[in-house]
């Protein structure tokens, strides 16, 4: 039995109450102990949540894509998270890593942008690059990979629950996981982080 499970994307041609009842279905037949949404608007993460909650499934949890320059659910999502009561566990904090060091000498044969794994070439800006630049004084003056900076400023938000990382080696998950080590930031170095993204024109 899985401990959870996702509806990893609405599916636009089956009626909401149907994969609500669904989720509802595994819980109840012992498939699965609780269940979660991702890449659910506001509007379908209300209306979802009220049809399991009427069903006496509580949607737990909402996996959307959240990083320094993918900012898309603070308007309106994370709102509608914290009224319902549910988690928000966030991927692709880094941005398919882009929010680290690896593309600032270029672009490495093996790296995801070469190979065309969810990142492209095309992603790896000269906008982006700089902004990189830019922040990783910051995180420096902080004791931080711009890596690590990226994964507390995730989770600087008490509404974000956790963070999904990706790792390709046991040495860069001890890395990323350091990110706690300093999850604090000042009110300056947020407007800082802000102001840079802004100037660099790099936000979504």
């Amino acid at each position: 039995m899985e401990k959870g499970d996702y509806l990893h994307r609405q599916d636009p041609e089956t009626p909401l109450e149907e994969q609500a009842a669904t989720l509802d279905h595994m819980v109840r037949t012992g498939r699965t102990l609780y269940v979660g949404v991702s890449n659910f608007s506001p509007e379908a993460t209300t209306e979802i949540a009220a049809l399991l909650r009427g069903m006496g499934t509580p949607l737990l949890v909402h996996q959307p894509r959240y990083s320094m320059i993918r900012r898309g659910i603070e308007a309106e999502l994370l709102p509608v998270l914290e009224r319902e009561g549910i988690g928000c566990v966030v991927y692709s904090p880094l941005a398919q890593g882009l929010l680290t060091d690896r593309y600032l000498d270029g672009i490495p044969d093996d790296s995801r942008a070469a190979e065309g794994r969810f990142l492209g070439r095309s992603d790896v800006t000269p906008e982006v690059v700089g902004f990189v630049r830019a922040i990783g004084s910051i995180a420096a003056e902080r004791g931080q990979t711009v890596a690590q900076m990226s994964l507390a400023w995730a989770l600087r938000d008490p509404r974000v629950t956790s963070v999904l990382v990706g790792a390709s080696s046991a040495a860069q998950l001890e890395s990323n996981v350091a990110a706690v080590d300093r999850l604090d930031f000042t009110e300056d170095e947020l407007a800082t982080l802000d102001r840079a993204a802004k100037e660099a024109d790099v936000l979504a």
